[in-house]
């Protein structure tokens, strides 16, 4: 993309609202002609999998991602299973958000692991080669699968994006990801810092195309000129490369709607 394009706007479910606002704001977001709905999987609010599957239903052409399922929390086989079931019941309308997860959270509950970079490896790898249809055998530091296929691949295999910060990160989401997903961008120039990492990913792992950046970005709904704040802010993250922007309002006014009128059109 040139810095001059306009990045493809999502709009952010945060799991501060109740599960049940979902098909509403879902519709809402649908009806505004905003092309992407995306949903958090924070411990210990709403599982991603199940609101993915609720705001599916509820809609008929908005694309709904998950920004991330923490790797730690689920075996790659049932995340493949689970991905590729919502694939199949709505194709190319979904995307698959991967993560290390909140390493505090991940503690808690018993989860985390010594090497996380090690673990999304492994663990996107499996998942990508499962949603493929291939038979997987692997023995790695966290994962292991023998002679694991699924029984129902997707026949539209879903994007799959990484959560990325750190640059050890980017760089492997850029290999491994069909894009990345920040989650915490600041100005322009720390989008481009991201973006050029993300890239030399790709480039060293050898894989065809330029994986997409996708930049989360809260904009509070009761500010003034709302408007003019949220062009000047999309102007800004495409400058600094961010081929999609998904916006949140903050998580003590959680409800995204207050934000589709002043959506450029």
């Amino acid at each position: 993309m040139t810095a001059a394009s306009t990045p493809e706007i999502g709009i952010v479910f945060r799991p501060q609202s109740a599960p049940e606002d979902l098909r509403a704001v879902a519709r809402a977001v649908e009806d505004a002609g905003v092309p992407e709905l995306w949903l958090w999987e924070d411990c210990f609010l709403e599982g991603g999998l199940t609101t993915s599957a609720a705001a599916l239903a509820a809609t008929e052409r908005v694309r709904v991602g998950i920004g991330l399922l923490p790797v730690p929390l689920r075996n790659p086989s049932l995340a493949a299973m689970e991905v590729a079931t919502l694939a199949r019941l709505e194709p190319g309308r979904f995307v698959a958000g991967f993560g290390h997860g909140v390493l505090e959270w991940m503690g808690q509950v018993g989860a985390r692991v010594a090497s996380p970079l090690t673990l999304l490896r492994e663990y996107v790898t499996a998942v990508r080669a499962l949603l493929d249809g291939e038979t997987v055998d692997v023995a790695g530091r966290y994962v292991t699968l023998r002679d694991v296929r699924l029984g129902w691949p997707p026949a539209v295999v879903p994007e799959i994006t990484i959560g990325a910060r750190g640059p050890k990160t980017l760089r492997l989401a850029g290999e491994i990801g069909d894009s990345v997903l920040l989650d915490s961008a600041g100005d322009e120039g720390a989008v481009r810092a991201a973006r050029d990492l993300v890239d030399e990913g790709r480039e060293a792992s050898g894989r065809a195309g330029r994986a997409r950046v996708r930049v989360f970005t809260e904009i509070d709904p009761r500010a003034d000129a709302l408007e003019s704040r949220i062009a000047d802010r999309l102007a800004e993250l495409a400058a600094g490369g961010a081929d999609a922007v998904a916006i949140q309002a903050p998580a003590d006014a959680p409800d995204p709607r207050p934000l589709l009128d002043a959506l450029p059109r």
